[in-house]
């Protein structure tokens, strides 16, 4: 049965390509697409393909695998996974995976935070309470349990808003929380079977962190090429890699909350992102932005695999994006900076929309895709110079970053779910 499993992922393996967007940050989870013909403007009476209500906001972003899209949405006490038909928006399952209600920071999040994760056979949704599931793309439940309760109980002060990655038959977590005692550790890395549910490693995560910044909001990714991927996870005052297999620790990189100047509510929020042989740290509060090489082990914050760093750079709340031999930093204010990969060395750093920005971005098509928290999506020429192409609002609420796919962007507001492209 096992050697069955193996092959139906390899197969399911095979027949997925580049085009779906399996994770939140899309293939590699990164944000950076190899979509063309995408829009470049829109409105609410232009270019919209059709717009499904959904039955509540979240700032959770679709993945779509196949003809299928999937998203986690609240329905007031359920916390859902809904799948949708990708090409007409048509509903075609919704299942509670669990229930409960809060909102935090006002409306900044609520329980349905983390995004959704498939490999084209199966999709498994966390929730902000710390339960995880798995159903087939058909809607079918595989398994489901609580993290709390697999892993240590959850102690976070805004709700569980990582999001798990689907990777080679695995289900891959960052569960960093805790009391906010240094003497006490609650935070944890873990990898799961897809098709059993079944713990393959759990670790814990030592950091010197204390008070909130034992906290995490930032989701892990996979890095490297080859056998030298591993698993990134980003909170509690460092970025630590671990191996896909086996989960031991291959590098960390702290020091991102001086000792000499602690910040005790320094909560990671926005991700790392890996491109051009770097994973790119950020951090919070207007605090540095780390560009290190990969390939190195161990303790990495003082070697020569650090390539640079940038004080008071960091983008807050949306992660950074690495491509073309540059980096892109979107500024929770707007102000988009575009950084030299391998130097650090600032190229630019212009306004944009003077708005909150919670979303991500995405670069594709040659564009750099920005939303933000107002509905504002402002679309920037890929490159070294910087030029507004457009500014697109659909007049609605947005946390989600967009997502590419057929030619089409899916937008998902806090009222609907979009298809934006020509007719």
């Amino acid at each position: 049965m096992r050697s069955l499993s193996a092959c139906l992922i390899v197969l399911v393996s095979l027949a997925s390509t580049r085009a779906d967007w399996p994770h939140w940050r899309g293939p590699g989870t990164d944000g950076v697409a190899e979509a063309t013909g995408l829009p470049t403007e829109w409105s609410a009476g232009e270019n919209v393909i059709w717009r499904r209500p959904l039955p509540g906001p979240a700032g959770s972003t679709p993945v779509i695998a196949g003809e299928r899209l999937f998203l986690t949405t609240p329905d007031e006490e359920e916390l859902l996974l809904c799948a949708f038909d990708v090409d007409s928006g048509e509903p075609l399952w919704r299942r509670t995976v669990s229930t409960g209600s809060a909102e935090f920071r006002g409306d900044e999040g609520n329980l349905a935070s983390p995004s959704p994760s498939t490999d084209g056979r199966n999709v498994v949704a966390a929730m902000g309470d710390g339960v995880l599931a798995c159903y087939r793309v058909t809607g079918e439940p595989v398994w489901r349990f609580s993290l709390s309760e697999r892993l240590t109980p959850l102690n976070i002060q805004f709700g569980y808003a990582s999001s798990p990655i689907v990777h080679d038959g695995r289900v891959y977590v960052q569960w960093v929380h805790g009391d906010g005692d240094p003497a006490t550790r609650e935070a944890r890395v873990a990898c799961f079977d897809l098709e059993t549910g079944e713990t393959v490693w759990s670790v814990g995560r030592e950091t010197e962190a204390s008070k909130e910044c034992e906290h995490s909001y930032a989701s892990p990714l996979i890095a490297g090429e080859g056998g030298e991927r591993v698993l990134v996870t980003h909170g509690a005052d460092a970025a630590v890699a671990y191996d896909l297999q086996t989960g031991a620790e291959r590098w960390r990189l702290a020091g991102l909350n001086s000792h000499a100047s602690y910040h005790p509510t320094l909560r990671f929020v926005a991700s790392p992102a890996a491109g051009e042989g770097l994973v790119v740290v950020p951090t919070a509060k207007k605090s540095l932005v780390v560009g290190v090489r990969l390939g190195g082990e161990g303790d990495l914050t003082d070697s020569e695999h650090v390539a640079w760093r940038l004080p008071q750079a960091t983008p807050d709340v949306p992660s950074p994006v690495v491509a073309g031999g540059l980096v892109y930093l979107c500024s929770e204010n707007g102000n988009l900076t575009c950084l030299e990969a391998s130097t650090g060395e600032k190229i630019y750093r212009k306004r944009t929309v003077g708005d909150r920005h919670r979303a991500s971005p995405l670069l594709a098509d040659g564009k750099l895709y920005l939303t933000s928290r107002g509905g504002v999506v402002t679309v920037i020429r890929a490159g070294r110079e910087f030029e507004v192409l457009a500014k697109n609002d659909l007049g609605e609420a947005i946390s989600s970053s967009p997502v590419p796919h057929a030619g089409r962007l899916y937008l998902r507001t806090f009222d609907a779910l979009y298809a934006i492209g020509a007719e």
